[in-house]
């Protein structure tokens, strides 16, 4: 089948109009987000349009409109959002040969409830190029990091400690409220430094295989020769106990990867989606005595060892 490409109709009431066009090769579906140079392939199962109100009246409610495309079991893969043209798409969906379900006369709690079940590596892709003030988020981190330093120094000097105390605990507030969270350097200034050496120790320790992830977490630790434990940047999630025998399985299916650890009879214990770099994890293991797959899975294969992992850290 030649390649079917649908652009974008239109955005959102009162938004620019995303640059994202979709191309099909029998039932392989490609976007592409022009706006950012990047793409993905995959192979749903269906199509989901959908359009939706927001909980709030007046002012506060908002429809957001938009297409999701839905694996075999209904979770979504990928969210594409803005005012798809009905007839474009369904021509589009009719010739690629994915059934298209419109969802537009659902309630917003039904809509609400498809789109919450995301599967594993799920994205959004908007269209639109990022902010220009993003380009600028690391210099102005420092610029802020550097003036908090000095003001802490100051406050600090002139025996004003509850001051910085009470500054620093209303900025963390105001973080929440305006999520800019390249500002917390200037709040707790001390990451300017923390950060970058305790990002060199976790590279460090990646390269001698104790540790394996990002350093953001979730990343997994050998806590003792018994017991594997799992990391985020808050501390630990979960410990698990790791028997003789027992292996990591590093899987792709179709644009979904991730790592499963398997107790001696394979059986799933833990599902960590996510890319996780091969070489990383051919250390981790051979230094606590793990064995490592990396494969392909099938679609049965992939759904017998997610259903029956008994924890998931999407």
């Amino acid at each position: 089948m030649n390649a079917q490409i649908l652009p974008v109709a239109g955005a959102m009431k009162g938004a620019r109009c995303p640059k994202v066009s979709l191309s099909s090769d029998g039932r392989t579906l490609t976007v592409t987000d022009e706006a950012r140079g990047r793409s993905a392939t995959l192979s749903p199962a269906s199509l989901y349009r959908y359009d939706y109100s927001t909980d709030g009246s007046g002012k506060r409610s908002r429809f957001l409109k938009g297409v999701a495309a839905l694996d075999p079991d209904g979770l979504v893969l990928l969210d594409l959002p803005g005012d798809w043209h009905p007839p474009h798409l369904l021509d589009f969906a009719a010739k690629a040969g994915i059934p298209l379900r419109d969802g537009r006369d659902d309630s917003s709690e039904r809509a609400r409830r498809i789109l919450a079940a995301r599967a594993p590596g799920w994205e959004r892709i908007r269209g639109f190029p990022a902010p220009r003030t993003a380009r600028w988020n690391l210099a102005l981190g420092v610029c802020a990091g550097i003036a908090g330093l000095a003001l802490m120094v100051y406050l600090g000097v002139t025996g004003m400690w509850v001051a910085w105390r009470g500054f620093s605990a209303f900025g963390r507030f105001l973080m929440e409220l305006i999520e800019a969270k390249w500002l917390m350097v200037a709040f707790s200034p001390a990451l300017l430094v923390v950060r970058p050496v305790l990002g060199g120790v976790h590279r460090w320790q990646e390269r001698r295989g104790l540790v394996v992830g990002p350093p953001g977490g979730p990343y997994l630790r050998m806590k003792s020769s018994r017991t594997l434990s799992v990391y985020r940047r808050s501390g630990v999630i979960t410990e698990l106990p790791v028997e003789p025998g027992s292996s990591l399985l590093r899987y792709r299916h179709d644009d979904l990867c991730g790592v499963f650890l398997l107790d001696p009879a394979g059986n799933p214990l833990l599902h960590l989606p996510g890319r996780w770099p091969p070489a990383s994890l051919h250390r981790f293991t051979e230094r606590h005595g793990l064995g490592l797959a990396m494969h392909r899975v099938s679609r049965e294969e992939y759904l017998t060892l997610t259903t029956r992992s008994r924890q998931a850290f999407p």
